[in-house]
C-alpha cells in the first residue's frame, strides 16, 4: 500500500514539469530586523542591532516574529529571554496591513509600501519596554511623540523606512535630529547590485569626457556597481581590482570638474544653475543631477557647492536670500548697485527707466519708492537666479531622482540639504593628523624609535594650537 501511494505522489510531482516545480519552490527573500528599546523615555531603534533575515515572502506576523526573535538571540547572546513584539518602524504592533483590516503578510506589506524586500525594516521590542512606553505616554499628554498606538489604523506613510516624524505624528521613530546622512545614504545604497558592474575608462586629464561616455553607455545602470579604470601618464590603462579607491578618486575628480561646468554660475561655494543652450541640447542638466546622486549613494563625495537658494527651490522651500555679489554679470551687478544706492524716489525711478529692458524682462518694471528698493532688488534676484532657469532646474531635479536620492532629500531636507551646500568647518587637530601619513623606518631600528617620539610631539603641538 505504501509503495502504491509513494508512486502516485512521484507521478504527480513529475506531471508538473520543470516550470511547475519551480513555481512550487518557495524562494526566500531578505528583510531587515532591528531592535527597539526605551531610551530617554522614548522608544527608539537601537543602533548596531539590525540583522538580515531570510524568510518566505508569504510569512504572516506570528511566524515572522518567531524567526526574528530566534535569529536576534543567536546573534546577540546578551538579549534577555523575555517575550517580544514585532513592530512597524513607527512603533505600532504588526498585526494588520497599515490602514486596512487585512491580516499582515510580508508580500502584501511589500506591495503596499512599494519598497524592495531588502529595504523593508521591522523591529523587535520587548513587551516590557512596549508597555512601559505606553504608560509614559499616558503620563505626559504634552509630549505627542510618546503616544503608542496599538491598533493598525494609521497612515501608511508612517511605516516607510527612514520617514521623519512631524509634530502631529504620535509615535517616536527617527526624529529628524536623530537621523544622520550616512544612515539615509546607506539605506539608498542597498539597491546597488554588487554582482553587476558598469565600467568607466577614465583619463585624468579629461575626466568629464570619460564620465559622460560611461554614464551614456547603453549598458550603464545606476543600480550597478561602478568599475573604474584610469589611464596612466604613459597611455596605458591601470590594471588592478577596483575595491573602492579608484571609484572614490573618480567621483572626487568628477565633483571638482562639475563645479566649473558652464551650467553653473555664481560664487565658487554657492553655485546656481543657469541656462545654456548647448547644455540643454545635450541634456547636461539631467546628467549633472544624476552624477551628484550617483556619487553620494555610491560612496563618493557630495558636491558641497550648490547654492542654498537652489536647494530650497528644489525641495519647494520658499526661503530665499541673495545678494548682488551672487550675480557675476558685471553690467547687471552695476545696475543693481545703482538701484541700491539711490537715495530718493526720483533718482530710483531714473535708474529703473534707464534700464527698463532689463527689468521688463524680469517682469518687475514698475515705479518703486526708495523704501522698497531692497524688496525690489530681491524680487529681481529671485527671477535672475531661479525663475528664469526653471526648466533647467527641473531637468536637474529629474537627474537627482536617480537611486531615490531626491525622494530622500524631500523626506529629510534638514539632514540632506547640508550635504549639497557648502558649510565651513573649523580645522581640528584630528583633521590634520589624518591628512598626513608618516613613512617610518624599519620596526625595531633606533631611527624608528626617535620617529615615534617625534610623532607624539607633533600630535601634542597640534593639540596646543587647537586650544589657543
Amino acid at each position: 500500500m505504501y509503495y502504491i501511494i509513494s508512486k502516485q505522489e512521484e507521478r504527480q510531482k513529475y506531471s508538473l514539469g520543470r516550470k511547475g516545480l519551480k513555481q512550487q519552490e518557495k524562494v526566500k527573500v531578505r528583510i531587515n530586523i532591528g531592535l527597539m528599546v526605551i531610551q530617554n523615555n522614548l522608544l527608539k531603534p537601537q543602533r548596531g542591532r539590525t540583522i538580515s533575515l531570510a524568510t518566505n515572502p508569504d510569512v504572516s506576523a506570528t511566524p515572522l516574529l518567531n524567526l526574528a526573535v530566534k535569529k536576534m538571540k543567536d546573534f546577540n547572546r546578551d538579549l534577555k529571554d523575555e517575550p517580544f513584539l514585532l513592530l512597524y518602524p513607527d512603533g505600532t504592533e504588526v498585526a494588520n496591513i497599515p490602514g486596512t483590516q487585512t491580516p499582515f503578510s510580508l508580500s502584501a506589506y511589500k506591495a503596499e509600501v512599494g519598497k524592495s524586500y531588502q529595504r523593508i525594516t521591522l523591529f523587535l521590542c520587548s513587551t516590557r519596554d512596549f508597555e512601559e512606553a505606553g504608560k509614559l505616554s499616558d503620563l505626559s499628554d504634552s509630549d505627542p511623540e510618546m503616544i503608542i498606538r496599538q491598533s493598525s489604523d494609521f497612515d501608511l506613510a508612517d511605516t516607510l523606512p527612514m520617514e521623519p516624524i512631524d509634530e502631529s505624528s504620535p509615535v517616536q521613530k527617527y526624529r529628524e535630529k536623530d537621523v544622520q546622512p550616512h544612515d539615509i545614504i546607506a539605506e539608498l545604497a542597498m539597491d546597488i547590485d554588487h554582482k553587476k558592474v558598469s565600467r568607466f575608462n577614465i583619463c585624468r586629464s579629461d575626466v568629464w569626457d570619460g564620465a559622460v561616455r560611461g554614464f551614456q553607455r547603453s549598458t550603464y545602470s545606476d543600480n550597478n556597481d561602478m568599475f573604474i579604470k584610469f589611464n596612466d601618464d604613459a597611455g596605458f590603462l591601470e590594471e588592478g581590482l577596483d575595491t573602492g579607491g579608484p571609484r572614490r578618486e573618480f567621483l572626487t575628480l568628477l565633483m571638482a570638474v562639475l563645479r566649473n561646468r558652464p551650467i553653473f554660475d555664481g560664487p565658487t561655494e554657492s553655485r546656481y544653475i543657469v541656462c545654456n543652450s548647448r547644455a540643454a541640447r545635450e541634456d547636461e542638466y539631467f546628467l549633472a543631477g544624476k552624477m551628484i546622486a550617483v556619487s553620494i549613494v555610491h560612496g563618493g563625495p557630495a558636491p558641497h557647492f550648490l547654492s542654498k537658494n537652489l536647494v530650497n527651490y528644489l525641495i519647494g522651500n520658499p526661503s530665499f536670500s541673495a545678494t548682488i555679489e551672487d550675480v557675476k554679470d558685471e553690467e547687471i551687478g552695476k545696475v543693481l548697485k545703482e538701484v541700491l544706492e539711490a537715495e530718493s524716489d526720483e533718482s530710483l525711478l531714473n535708474v529703473i527707466l534707464q534700464n527698463s529692458g532689463m527689468f521688463q524682462t524680469a517682469g518687475c518694471f514698475r515705479g518703486v519708492k526708495a523704501s522698497e528698493k531692497k524688496a525690489f532688488i530681491e524680487e529681481y534676484l529671485r527671477w535672475y537666479i531661479l525663475d528664469r532657469n526653471h526648466s533647467a532646474i527641473q531637468r536637474f531635479k529629474d537627474g537627482l531622482g536617480s537611486l531615490g536620492f531626491f525622494a530622500a532629500l524631500q523626506k529629510h531636507p534638514s539632514v540632506l540639504s547640508p550635504v549639497l551646500c557648502f558649510s565651513a568647518k573649523a580645522l581640528t587637530a584630528s583633521d590634520l593628523e589624518t591628512m598626513f601619513k608618516p613613512v617610518l623606518s624599519p620596526v625595531g631600528s633606533n631611527r624608528q624609535q626617535k620617529e615615534g617620539k617625534t610623532i607624539v610631539f607633533w600630535a601634542d603641538y597640534l593639540l596646543d594650537c587647537e586650544e589657543l
